[in-house]
Protein backbone atom coordinates (compact mmCIF):
# COMPACT_ATOMS: atom_id res chain seq x y z
CA UNK A 1 0.00 0.00 0.00
CA UNK A 2 1.44 3.06 -1.10
CA UNK A 3 1.94 6.36 1.42
CA UNK A 4 -1.08 8.11 -0.55
CA UNK A 5 -3.40 5.03 0.17
CA UNK A 6 -2.25 4.70 3.49
CA UNK A 7 -3.01 8.68 4.18
CA UNK A 8 -6.45 8.07 2.64
CA UNK A 9 -7.22 4.99 4.76
CA UNK A 10 -6.23 6.87 8.23
CA UNK A 11 -8.28 9.90 6.56
CA UNK A 12 -11.34 7.60 6.78
CA UNK A 13 -10.53 5.83 10.19
CA UNK A 14 -10.54 9.79 11.91
CA UNK A 15 -13.42 10.46 10.02
CA UNK A 16 -15.58 7.53 11.05
CA UNK A 17 -16.45 9.10 14.21
CA UNK A 18 -17.11 13.10 14.38
CA UNK A 19 -18.01 14.88 16.86
CA UNK A 20 -18.08 18.81 18.69
CA UNK A 21 -18.86 17.66 21.87
CA UNK A 22 -15.11 16.52 23.38
CA UNK A 23 -11.70 16.75 21.86
CA UNK A 24 -9.44 14.70 23.34
CA UNK A 25 -5.36 14.40 23.06
CA UNK A 26 -2.46 12.93 25.48
CA UNK A 27 -2.82 15.71 28.56
CA UNK A 28 -5.44 17.11 27.08
CA UNK A 29 -9.29 17.17 27.26
CA UNK A 30 -11.74 20.10 26.17
CA UNK A 31 -15.69 20.06 26.28
CA UNK A 32 -17.09 22.53 23.42
CA UNK A 33 -13.86 24.29 23.60
CA UNK A 34 -13.55 24.80 27.15
CA UNK A 35 -10.54 23.28 29.16
CA UNK A 36 -11.57 20.74 31.81
CA UNK A 37 -9.32 22.11 33.84
CA UNK A 38 -11.60 25.31 33.79
CA UNK A 39 -14.70 23.82 34.21
CA UNK A 40 -14.27 21.62 36.81
CA UNK A 41 -15.05 23.78 40.37
CA UNK A 42 -16.71 26.65 38.19
CA UNK A 43 -19.34 24.53 36.71
CA UNK A 44 -22.16 22.59 38.42
CA UNK A 45 -23.96 19.70 36.89
CA UNK A 46 -26.75 21.76 35.55
CA UNK A 47 -24.51 23.93 33.83
CA UNK A 48 -22.53 21.08 32.30
CA UNK A 49 -25.71 19.27 30.91
CA UNK A 50 -27.11 22.34 29.26
CA UNK A 51 -22.54 22.79 27.71
CA UNK A 52 -22.99 19.10 26.59
CA UNK A 53 -26.34 19.47 24.80
CA UNK A 54 -26.71 22.81 23.87
CA UNK A 55 -22.86 23.32 23.19
CA UNK A 56 -22.78 26.76 24.91
CA UNK A 57 -22.91 27.66 28.88
CA UNK A 58 -26.14 28.57 30.23
CA UNK A 59 -26.72 32.13 32.26
CA UNK A 60 -27.41 31.22 35.72
CA UNK A 61 -30.70 31.76 35.61
CA UNK A 62 -31.07 29.28 33.08
CA UNK A 63 -29.02 26.59 34.46
CA UNK A 64 -31.08 27.27 38.11
CA UNK A 65 -34.39 27.11 36.00
CA UNK A 66 -32.98 23.69 34.74
CA UNK A 67 -31.68 22.38 38.14
CA UNK A 68 -34.95 22.95 39.57
CA UNK A 69 -36.92 20.54 36.95
CA UNK A 70 -34.34 17.69 38.08
CA UNK A 71 -34.76 17.72 41.17
CA UNK A 72 -38.66 16.24 42.07
CA UNK A 73 -37.90 13.62 39.69
CA UNK A 74 -35.09 11.80 41.33
CA UNK A 75 -37.79 9.37 43.23
CA UNK A 76 -41.07 8.12 43.92
CA UNK A 77 -40.73 5.18 46.20
CA UNK A 78 -39.98 2.03 45.56
CA UNK A 79 -43.52 1.63 44.02
CA UNK A 80 -42.32 2.81 40.89
CA UNK A 81 -41.37 0.26 38.55
CA UNK A 82 -37.92 1.81 37.79
CA UNK A 83 -36.87 1.92 41.29
CA UNK A 84 -38.71 -1.49 41.91
CA UNK A 85 -36.77 -2.74 39.35
CA UNK A 86 -33.49 -1.47 40.98
CA UNK A 87 -33.94 -3.32 44.14
CA UNK A 88 -35.47 -6.39 43.02
CA UNK A 89 -32.13 -6.67 40.76
CA UNK A 90 -29.76 -6.03 43.13
CA UNK A 91 -31.53 -9.23 45.46
CA UNK A 92 -30.39 -11.09 42.30
CA UNK A 93 -27.13 -10.53 42.39
CA UNK A 94 -26.76 -7.67 40.52
CA UNK A 95 -24.06 -4.85 40.60
CA UNK A 96 -25.10 -1.25 40.89
CA UNK A 97 -24.45 -0.82 37.32
CA UNK A 98 -26.24 -3.82 36.78
CA UNK A 99 -28.99 -2.66 38.49
CA UNK A 100 -29.15 1.24 37.01
CA UNK A 101 -29.38 -0.43 33.42
CA UNK A 102 -32.08 -2.60 34.15
CA UNK A 103 -34.24 0.15 35.74
CA UNK A 104 -33.37 2.59 32.93
CA UNK A 105 -34.24 0.37 30.56
CA UNK A 106 -38.29 0.54 31.74
CA UNK A 107 -38.35 3.93 31.19
CA UNK A 108 -40.21 4.37 28.21
CA UNK A 109 -43.65 5.70 26.38
CA UNK A 110 -45.72 4.19 29.60
CA UNK A 111 -43.38 4.43 32.57
CA UNK A 112 -40.88 7.71 31.74
CA UNK A 113 -42.45 8.94 29.13
CA UNK A 114 -44.85 11.36 29.69
CA UNK A 115 -42.57 14.16 29.96
CA UNK A 116 -41.44 13.77 26.26
CA UNK A 117 -45.18 13.04 24.90
CA UNK A 118 -46.39 16.10 27.03
CA UNK A 119 -43.62 18.57 25.50
CA UNK A 120 -45.14 17.41 22.00
CA UNK A 121 -48.43 18.11 23.10
CA UNK A 122 -47.49 21.45 23.82
CA UNK A 123 -45.39 21.88 20.69
CA UNK A 124 -48.75 21.12 18.84
CA UNK A 125 -50.64 23.79 20.73
CA UNK A 126 -48.12 26.41 19.82
CA UNK A 127 -48.11 25.55 16.10
CA UNK A 128 -52.11 25.55 16.09
CA UNK A 129 -52.06 28.72 17.50
CA UNK A 130 -52.37 31.64 15.73
CA UNK A 131 -51.46 34.06 18.89
CA UNK A 132 -51.34 34.17 22.29
CA UNK A 133 -55.03 34.73 22.90
CA UNK A 134 -55.21 31.75 20.52
CA UNK A 135 -53.70 29.41 23.25
CA UNK A 136 -57.09 28.66 24.95
CA UNK A 137 -58.82 27.45 21.57
CA UNK A 138 -55.70 25.84 20.34
CA UNK A 139 -55.70 23.43 23.24
CA UNK A 140 -59.15 22.82 22.90
CA UNK A 141 -58.67 21.54 19.21
CA UNK A 142 -55.53 19.99 20.04
CA UNK A 143 -56.75 17.89 22.79
CA UNK A 144 -60.51 17.59 20.80
CA UNK A 145 -58.66 16.46 17.67
CA UNK A 146 -56.81 13.88 20.08
CA UNK A 147 -59.25 12.44 21.67
CA UNK A 148 -61.35 11.77 18.28
CA UNK A 149 -57.81 9.40 17.26
CA UNK A 150 -58.45 7.30 20.17
CA UNK A 151 -56.36 8.78 22.80
CA UNK A 152 -57.84 8.61 26.56
CA UNK A 153 -54.70 10.24 28.51
CA UNK A 154 -53.27 13.28 28.08
CA UNK A 155 -49.75 13.06 29.11
CA UNK A 156 -48.16 15.51 31.68
CA UNK A 157 -51.94 15.57 34.02
CA UNK A 158 -53.93 13.69 36.05
CA UNK A 159 -52.20 11.18 38.85
CA UNK A 160 -52.39 7.63 39.73
CA UNK A 161 -51.06 8.32 43.30
CA UNK A 162 -51.65 12.38 44.11
CA UNK A 163 -54.95 13.96 43.36
CA UNK A 164 -53.05 17.17 43.44
CA UNK A 165 -49.14 16.56 42.78
CA UNK A 166 -47.08 18.35 45.26
CA UNK A 167 -44.51 19.27 43.05
CA UNK A 168 -45.90 21.30 40.70
CA UNK A 169 -46.78 24.39 42.33
CA UNK A 170 -43.35 25.35 43.56
CA UNK A 171 -41.52 24.56 40.23
CA UNK A 172 -44.41 27.11 38.17
CA UNK A 173 -43.82 29.56 40.98
CA UNK A 174 -40.16 29.20 39.32
CA UNK A 175 -41.63 29.58 36.15
CA UNK A 176 -42.99 32.71 36.95
CA UNK A 177 -40.34 34.20 38.80
CA UNK A 178 -38.02 33.64 35.23
CA UNK A 179 -40.71 35.07 33.29
CA UNK A 180 -41.26 38.02 35.40
CA UNK A 181 -37.14 38.28 35.31
CA UNK A 182 -37.17 37.80 31.54
CA UNK A 183 -35.48 34.70 31.51
CA UNK A 184 -37.73 32.68 29.55
CA UNK A 185 -41.17 34.00 27.33
CA UNK A 186 -43.56 32.02 29.28
CA UNK A 187 -45.59 30.96 26.48
CA UNK A 188 -45.10 27.28 27.43
CA UNK A 189 -46.41 27.95 31.04
CA UNK A 190 -49.36 29.46 29.89
CA UNK A 191 -50.17 26.49 27.06
CA UNK A 192 -49.77 24.07 30.03
CA UNK A 193 -52.94 26.56 31.79
CA UNK A 194 -54.41 26.57 29.01
CA UNK A 195 -54.93 22.34 28.95
CA UNK A 196 -55.03 22.19 32.39
CA UNK A 197 -58.12 24.91 32.11
CA UNK A 198 -59.62 22.34 29.34
CA UNK A 199 -59.23 19.33 31.02
CA UNK A 200 -61.30 21.33 34.18
CA UNK A 201 -63.74 22.13 32.04
CA UNK A 202 -64.39 18.73 30.39
CA UNK A 203 -64.46 16.39 32.68
CA UNK A 204 -66.47 15.31 35.94
CA UNK A 205 -63.36 15.80 38.08
CA UNK A 206 -60.65 18.28 37.87
CA UNK A 207 -57.07 16.36 36.16
CA UNK A 208 -54.37 18.80 37.08
CA UNK A 209 -50.90 19.15 36.08
CA UNK A 210 -48.29 16.44 37.64
CA UNK A 211 -44.73 16.53 37.39
CA UNK A 212 -44.50 15.26 34.01
CA UNK A 213 -46.71 18.24 32.73
CA UNK A 214 -44.41 20.99 34.61
CA UNK A 215 -40.88 19.80 34.00
CA UNK A 216 -42.06 19.93 30.35
CA UNK A 217 -43.37 23.63 30.65
CA UNK A 218 -39.93 23.80 31.74
CA UNK A 219 -38.02 21.74 29.32
CA UNK A 220 -39.88 24.19 26.36
CA UNK A 221 -39.84 27.28 28.02
CA UNK A 222 -35.80 26.52 27.92
CA UNK A 223 -35.69 25.47 24.33
CA UNK A 224 -34.94 21.79 24.66
CA UNK A 225 -36.25 19.43 22.11
CA UNK A 226 -38.78 16.81 23.25
CA UNK A 227 -36.60 13.60 22.76
CA UNK A 228 -34.36 15.08 25.33
CA UNK A 229 -36.91 16.15 27.84
CA UNK A 230 -37.16 12.26 28.52
CA UNK A 231 -33.19 11.90 28.70
CA UNK A 232 -32.90 14.86 31.58
CA UNK A 233 -36.12 13.02 32.81
CA UNK A 234 -34.05 9.45 32.64
CA UNK A 235 -30.96 11.60 34.15
CA UNK A 236 -32.65 12.87 36.99
CA UNK A 237 -34.91 9.60 37.59
CA UNK A 238 -31.13 8.02 37.95
CA UNK A 239 -29.76 9.62 41.13
CA UNK A 240 -33.26 7.82 42.71
CA UNK A 241 -32.29 4.29 40.95
CA UNK A 242 -28.70 4.46 42.43
CA UNK A 243 -29.71 5.19 45.62
CA UNK A 244 -32.51 2.68 46.03
CA UNK A 245 -29.67 -0.31 44.40
CA UNK A 246 -27.58 0.98 47.08
CA UNK A 247 -29.98 1.05 50.09
CA UNK A 248 -31.08 -2.53 48.95
CA UNK A 249 -27.70 -3.41 48.64
CA UNK A 250 -26.52 -2.90 52.49
CA UNK A 251 -29.94 -4.03 53.98
CA UNK A 252 -29.26 -7.37 51.76
CA UNK A 253 -31.85 -9.64 51.39
CA UNK A 254 -31.86 -12.61 48.06
CA UNK A 255 -34.30 -12.88 45.00
CA UNK A 256 -36.77 -10.27 46.65
CA UNK A 257 -40.04 -10.34 44.36
CA UNK A 258 -42.47 -7.51 44.03
CA UNK A 259 -44.14 -8.95 47.13
CA UNK A 260 -43.48 -10.86 49.93
CA UNK A 261 -44.42 -14.60 49.41
CA UNK A 262 -46.98 -14.85 52.04
CA UNK A 263 -48.97 -12.90 49.61
CA UNK A 264 -50.35 -14.83 46.80
CA UNK A 265 -51.21 -13.23 43.51
CA UNK A 266 -54.58 -13.95 42.10
CA UNK A 267 -55.22 -17.73 39.65
CA UNK A 268 -57.16 -17.24 37.08
CA UNK A 269 -56.78 -20.05 34.81
CA UNK A 270 -58.51 -23.54 34.74
CA UNK A 271 -59.50 -25.70 38.17
CA UNK A 272 -57.29 -28.34 39.27
CA UNK A 273 -57.70 -30.98 36.41
CA UNK A 274 -56.80 -34.56 36.24
CA UNK A 275 -54.72 -35.40 32.92
CA UNK A 276 -56.77 -37.77 30.63
CA UNK A 277 -55.13 -40.86 29.03
CA UNK A 278 -53.18 -40.78 25.65
CA UNK A 279 -55.71 -41.58 23.51
CA UNK A 280 -58.46 -39.59 25.14
CA UNK A 281 -56.01 -36.20 24.77
CA UNK A 282 -57.28 -33.77 22.24
CA UNK A 283 -54.46 -33.79 19.02
CA UNK A 284 -54.08 -30.55 18.87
Amino acid sequence: MSKTEDAELLRKASDWWTTSIIDIHPGQIAIRGYPIEQLIGKLGFADMIWLMLRGELPTRAQSSLLEAALVPGVDHGPHAPSIAISRMAVSCGLPVNGAMASAVNVLDDVHGGAGQQCMELYREIEAEADAATDLPQAAARVIERRRAAGDKIVPGFGHRFHPIDPRVEPLFALVDRAVAAGVVEGRFARIGRAVEAVLRGSRSRPVPMNIDGITAVVFCELGFEPELGRGLFVLSRSVGILAHAWEQKQQGGRIKGPMPKEIDYRYVGPARRDLPERGDRNPQ
